[in-house]
């Protein structure tokens, strides 16, 4: 279904709704909430994404996920293709489609259902090939792997303060014990109440930072060596090294494909 108006699908009485639309760069869409899930899939482009909790990156070929309810804005990094699969309530609960939000990989098979299920009449046959591949590509959904490309703002004001001039400035060699100063802790308590509040430690929290913005700077056409110096990196291969654990293919591989 192909159409740049989301609303005249929140009611339609079927409980996935794919829709397609294409994006100019800099495209912003303010806080706003939907009262289905929405699994919004990154066909071409990068798609910037804060909630409360904190900013997501979605890269080309990879999907975010958004619970029903969740106040969210989008931000388009350069042309974007989105793919939106959107789940109603109870299906979302069939699945066990998580509370949370998150980037996901896609499989092969995903982005063939999706590319399928966009071309279906709205009020597609829940009893005949289209309901099967609706039940099909919820289902594939439900079991792709997150990744980790969510770097969450700490709730503690004065951490957040702290933390801030790394999301603005990134880089691999800031210091855990100088951060710490910033917001007025010993290492200790920062360490302990870094992870309450964000769920993961500092190291893991700081590289998900750097990757965030590593993947927009390859995105801009930087090239690798220099967007691995510019985030402190010690050399190009460590920088490919944390690239591949994270997104599975070194950052030359996925500058090529992209």
């Amino acid at each position: 279904m192909r159409n740049t108006l989301l609303d005249p699908f929140e009611d339609l009485p079927r409980a996935v709704v794919v829709t397609a639309n294409d994006y100019a760069a800099g495209s912003v869409f303010p806080d706003h909430a939907h009262r289905r899930g929405q699994f919004a899939f990154a066909s071409r482009g990068t798609i910037s994404l804060t909630t409360p909790e904190g900013h997501w990156l979605v890269p080309p070929q990879r999907a975010c996920w958004v619970p029903a309810g969740v106040a969210h804005a989008m931000a388009m990094r350069g042309p974007v293709t989105m793919l939106n699969v959107f789940v109603a309530a109870d299906e979302v609960a069939v699945v066990g489609l998580p509370a949370r939000c998150g980037v996901y990989a896609v499989s092969a098979l995903l982005r063939h259902l999706m590319d399928d299920a966009v071309d279906l009449p709205a009020l597609y046959d829940l009893e005949g090939r289209a309901g099967r591949l609706m039940q099909l590509l919820v289902a594939e959904i439900a079991a792709m792997p997150r990744l980790s490309l969510h770097a969450p703002l700490p709730r503690d004001p004065r951490l957040a303060r702290a933390c801030q001039p790394l999301f603005d400035a990134p880089s691999i060699a800031a210091s855990l014990d100088e951060v710490a100063a910033e917001a007025g802790m010993s290492r200790r308590t920062f360490t302990r109440q870094f992870r309450a509040d964000t769920g993961v430690g500092f190291a893991e929290w700081r590289q998900q930072v750097c990757l965030l913005a590593a993947i927009e700077r390859l995105g801009a056409g930087q090239p690798v060596t220099r967007v691995a110096l510019d985030l402190g990196y010690a050399s190009p291969s460590a920088f490919s090294s944390a690239f591949r654990r994270v997104l599975g293919e070194p950052p030359s591989r996925y500058v090529e494909t992209r």
